[in-house]
């Protein structure tokens, strides 16, 4: 998971929130909040399942899911004990048979030693949409915890660049990252899956999860395009990536088969954890459309992209300029990166016309978002300054992954965009929208700051000569 987030470099604090001070109560308030009729009339569990620790000084003792002292709007630990409890009785045994979406993941703890293997739900139905976050848009966090949380990860431990030596369960497991339908799937575990749900601002939530034994895959359909791409093993790892997205190919299912190291020069495949897969799929695309976006003439106006889901709000502001991006992210109070923080938690990051050579401070969100901004202008053939503004609300109770921001920008560009004169006009759209002050969106960011206060060569000449 994504480190504490005032640990990154480009950070600032601003604005004052107060925190409750906790009462130091130590009970088992977890059980007694199981049973408040009001939060579990529709759990079905035994305390047995259940194991509680709590320290004296923790806020959720004084809480008890009720008060939301943490500053958000809704207890985190009530969404997972619901999903966690509706599915636990469907994952008692080491039989596990189920359609997988498909799914599989790829762990990064003991690299180059990782733990490989399928995502299966214990249930037999269309479960697509269980591994397909381009379509999640509009969907409750309760809806895509529920779902995830069924999802059975089977575990299997491989050297990341020996995969192809690793025996009949990598075999399935690489089948079953290519395949373009649901695949029954059964697997024989060690152990009960042990009850968990993991989320990570980078990854989808999953549930829980067991070492494999063996499994057993029904007959698969491949996807055309991603076949081919894993048979040329003289084609490059960022070619295949680029030509598949250019033919169609979702995203997720281009990161999916990168994961297994389905792509790529022979001698220099191997497996990359799910969560670096991401990232870097996002980052190759985006950067080879920034190589032709930088071609294209500039947009004429100043535009205002909106989006709203899961209490984010998103702002994207598109500037008569050459190409350069910046994103921006502000985190209140009791969100996913300030959990108990006091202030308002400004983060940015940017590259100019000539891109940039190292990693985003702010992490997979800057190439998500990259990836959703570049779609729009080669749609367009045009290029644009881009500032992408973000502010993660309380009601953002709990990390769903990196998706989130991909498809709230693209939510917005999809949008018919709000057009301005000048920037001055665009800015105090956006400054209606937020709640933080534009002077500190401004003082933050770079590319604003440059853009106000440093004027262009072609800002002096006629309009006569400009044209």
């Amino acid at each position: 998971m994504r480190g504490p987030i005032g640990g990154k470099r480009n950070g600032k604090v601003i604005g004052q929130v107060r925190k409750p001070k906790p009462s130091l109560q130590n009970n088992q308030w977890v059980l007694k909040l199981l049973d408040d009729p009001s939060l579990a009339a529709d759990l079905n569990y035994s305390r047995d399942q259940l194991v509680t620790k709590t320290r004296g000084n923790s806020l959720c003792v004084a809480c008890k899911g009720g008060k939301f002292l943490c500053g958000k709007t809704r207890c985190p630990l009530v969404v997972r004990f619901s999903s966690y409890f509706k599915s636990a009785p469907l994952l008692q045994s080491t039989d596990l048979d189920g359609a997988c979406p498909p799914g599989v993941f790829v762990g990064r703890i003991g690299y180059p030693y990782v733990y490989a293997g399928p995502l299966v739900p214990p249930i037999h139905e269309d479960t697509s949409h269980y591994d397909q976050p381009e379509s999640w848009f509009g969907k409750s966090i309760d809806e895509i915890v529920g779902f995830r949380s069924l999802l059975v990860r089977g575990k299997h431990r491989v050297h990341v660049k020996k995969f192809e030596d690793s025996g009949k369960i990598m075999d399935q497991t690489i089948d079953l990252a290519l395949s373009v339908n649901p695949v029954d799937v059964e697997l024989n575990l060690k152990k009960k899956p042990s009850a968990a749900l993991v989320l990570d601002d980078q990854i989808q939530p999953f549930g829980p999860s067991a070492l494999l034994k063996k499994m057993s895959v029904s007959n698969s359909r491949w996807d055309h395009h991603i076949q081919k791409a894993y048979f040329d093993d003289d084609l490059k790892a960022s070619e295949a990536v680029t030509t598949l997205f250019q033919k169609g190919t979702m995203v997720t299912k281009i990161q999916r088969a990168f994961s297994v190291g389905a792509f790529g020069m022979k001698e220099q495949r191997r497996l990359v954890p799910t969560r670096w897969s991401i990232t870097a799929v996002d980052s190759i695309i985006s950067k080879d459309m920034m190589e032709k976006i930088r071609t294209f003439p500039e947009i004429n106006e100043y535009r205002v992209y909106e989006s709203r889901y899961l209490d984010n709000r998103f702002e994207v502001l598109l500037m008569p300029r050459e190409w350069s991006y910046e994103a921006m992210e502000a985190w209140y109070p009791g969100t996913v990166w300030n959990p108990s923080g006091r202030n308002i938690v400004l983060y940015s990051d940017w590259e100019g016309f000539g891109g940039r050579s190292t990693y985003a401070t702010i992490g997979g969100c800057y190439y998500a978002a990259r990836l959703a901004v570049g779609e729009l202008l080669m749609k367009e053939r045009r290029q644009a300054l881009v500032v992408v503004l973000r502010e993660a609300h309380p009601g953002y109770i709990m990390p769903v992954g990196v998706w989130q921001v991909r498809e709230n920008v693209r939510n917005a560009l999809r949008q018919k965009p709000l057009k301005y004169n000048t920037l001055e006009e665009a800015l105090t759209r956006i400054a209606s929208q937020f709640q933080i002050p534009m002077k500190q969106w401004i003082q933050q960011s770079n590319l604003l700051r440059n853009t106000i206060f440093q004027r262009r060569i072609t800002d002096f000449l006629s309009d006569d000569y400009r044209k």
